[in-house]
C-alpha cells in the first residue's frame, strides 16, 4: 500500500487563514480554445458537486446537485453558461447523495451515489452508469445501477474517478486523517455486489478528484488545496501539491478535454468554474500570460514534489469576516 501525503492538513490552512482559504496568484501560460471557465447560469443548479468534460460536445460539462434534486444530469455549455440538456435518470430508484461524475473510456458517463450524510454508516452506495447523449436535448436514459461497498466497512465519499484507458473505477473516501483511495473490480456486476478494496492512503479531505485524460495522472482536491500523482502501473505514486482557486465551498474538478487546464467547480448560485494549468504540463514558454479566469482565481499549475515546482508570483492570506460563517459555508455538511 502507498500513501498519498499531503503537507499538512485543512486544521492548519483554517488556522492560518482565518476559515477564509488560499490564494495562488502564479506565473500563466495560455489556456488552450474552450478551457476558460465560465458560470453555471442555471438557477436548478445550487449544489453542484460533480464536473466532467464531455468527449462528444466540444466545450459541455456535465454537473449534478447534491441531494434532494432527484435523478438528474445537466450538460452545461461552457461558451454561454447555459444548461444545454437535462437527462433524467431511470432504472435508479432514489438517489440519496449525488456526489460525483466521471466518463469513462467507453464514452459512458458513471455517477457517483456515494456520499453519506450519517458519516459513513449506510451498508452500500451506488453507481449509475449510462451512455453519453449522442444529441443535446432534454430526455430520458436507462442507467445501470451498481451496489457498491468497501472493503473494512462503510465510508463517506465525494470523489468518484474512471480510468481513461482501463476503465477502473477509484473511490476516494472524505476523512480528515486515515483517508484511502480504493479501486474497484475489474468490471463492475450489476448483479452483485461490488467491493472497493483500498489501495492507498489519502491525507487529504477529498471532496473530487479526475485522472487526466490519457491516464498518466490523478489529480484530488480538497476545500482548501488539491494535490497531483503520476499514476505508474494501476497506483499513484509520489506526486505534489498543485494549485487551487479561492471559492466559497469547492466541490468538483476535471480536467479540460486537451489535458492542459484543471477546472475547478463549487457549489451555490450561479457558481463559478474557475480554470487553472494543470500540473506537469508543458506549457509554451513563447506564449503570452493569460488573465485569471473569473474573480479570486489564478493561473498556474504545480508540478514539483510538494508544491516544489509549481511557480507561484504572489501568495494572498483572505481573512473571513466571520470565522462562524466561513466555517459553516465551507465544512457544512452535504
Amino acid at each position: 500500500m502507498r500513501a498519498l501525503t499531503a503537507r499538512g492538513r485543512w486544521r492548519s490552512l483554517l488556522a492560518a487563514t482565518g476559515a477564509a482559504g488560499l490564494v495562488l496568484v502564479a506565473a500563466a501560460g495560455p489556456a488552450a480554445a474552450g478551457n476558460d471557465g465560465f458560470t453555471i447560469e442555471d438557477p436548478r443548479i445550487t449544489e453542484s458537486s460533480g464536473l466532467a468534460a464531455s468527449r462528444t460536445h466540444p466545450g459541455v460539462y456535465w454537473t449534478h446537485n447534491d441531494s434532494d434534486d432527484g435523478a438528474y444530469l445537466y450538460a452545461v455549455d461552457s461558451r454561454t453558461g447555459k444548461t444545454a440538456a437535462t437527462v433524467t435518470m431511470t432504472g435508479v430508484g432514489s438517489p440519496r447523495d449525488v456526489e460525483a461524475v466521471s466518463v469513462g473510456p467507453d464514452g459512458d458517463l458513471y455517477v457517483g451515489d456515494i456520499g453519506d450524510n450519517l458519516g459513513g454508516s449506510w451498508p452500500h452506495v451506488w453507481i449509475y452508469r449510462l451512455p453519453e447523449p449522442k444529441q443535446l436535448r432534454d430526455q430520458t436514459v436507462r442507467a445501470t445501477q451498481y451496489t457498491v461497498q468497501y472493503e473494512g466497512g462503510a465510508r463517506d465519499a465525494e470523489a468518484l474517478m474512471v480510468h481513461p484507458k482501463t476503465g477502473r473505477v477509484y473511490i476516494a473516501d472524505k476523512k480528515e486523517e486515515g483517508g484511502g483511495l480504493y479501486e474497484g473490480p475489474k468490471e463492475l456486476s450489476a448483479s452483485g455486489t461490488n467491493v472497493f478494496r483500498r489501495v492507498a492512503d489519502v491525507d487529504l479531505w477529498t471532496t473530487d478528484g479526475a485522472f487526466s485524460p490519457d491516464g498518466t495522472k490523478l489529480v484530488l482536491r480538497s476545500y482548501f488545496t488539491a494535490r497531483w500523482y503520476p499514476w505508474q502501473d494501476g497506483r499513484p505514486g509520489k506526486g505534489g501539491r498543485t494549485s487551487v482557486p479561492m471559492q466559497r465551498q469547492g466541490e468538483s474538478v476535471t480536467y479540460a478535454p486537451d489535458g492542459r487546464d484543471l477546472m475547478f467547480g463549487t457549489e451555490g448560485e450561479r457558481s463559478a468554474v474557475k480554470s487553472l494549468p494543470a500540473p506537469g504540463v508543458d506549457r509554451d514558454p513563447g506564449g503570452a500570460s493569460k488573465p485569471p479566469s473569473g474573480e479570486g482565481s489564478s493561473r498556474g499549475g504545480g508540478d514539483g514534489a510538494d508544491g516544489g515546482g509549481y511557480k507561484v508570483g504572489a501568495m494572498a492570506l483572505v481573512v473571513a469576516v466571520g470565522l462562524t460563517f466561513g466555517l459553516k459555508r465551507l465544512f457544512r455538511r452535504r
